[in-house]
């Protein structure tokens, strides 16, 4: 990898490759989307990085970082939607806080807050594992019969 100087900010493009992202959206998701410009749906991504492009000395060229979204669940109700869209208004304050934007937007101090709210109300763990065994133990049940 290229050391960059204090100076230097890469350009972040995003990658081409959406698989996680048409994954984790219902059938009724990806219709509105097509169907009506402008809708928005509220996701968490993990963004990883892919491909650089360095800069040669004395070359004048940004350098450049490919991320691609590898991880994604969208919000698939209101409830949903409105713990993220508060988490990320929190998030937005911390950044105008550090002095990277202008303005202070609304909604809760801590954007955990709203996410343990929300949270609380899905399955743990343990029951996502119990859900599992409880399927796998009725295939094999149909296969006996």
């Amino acid at each position: 990898m290229p050391k960059l100087s204090p100076a230097d900010v890469p350009e972040v493009k995003l990658d081409s490759a959406a698989a996680p992202i048409e994954a984790c959206l219902s059938r009724d998701q990806r219709r509105g989307l097509f169907e009506k410009p402008g809708t928005t749906v509220y996701a968490i991504v993990a963004l990883t990085s892919k491909s650089y492009t360095g800069h040669a000395e004395g070359e004048d060229k940004d350098p450049q970082v490919k991320v691609r979204i590898t991880e994604c669940e969208v919000a698939r109700s209101d409830e949903d939607a409105a713990a993220l869209a508060d988490a990320k208004r929190a998030m937005w304050r911390g950044r105008q806080i550090d002095g990277t934007l202008d303005e202070v937007g609304e909604g809760p101090q801590r954007p955990d807050a709203a996410l343990l709210d929300v949270t609380v109300s899905k399955p743990t763990e343990d029951e996502l594992k119990a859900h599992k065994r409880r399927q796998e133990q009725r295939r094999r049940d149909e296969y006996v019969r």
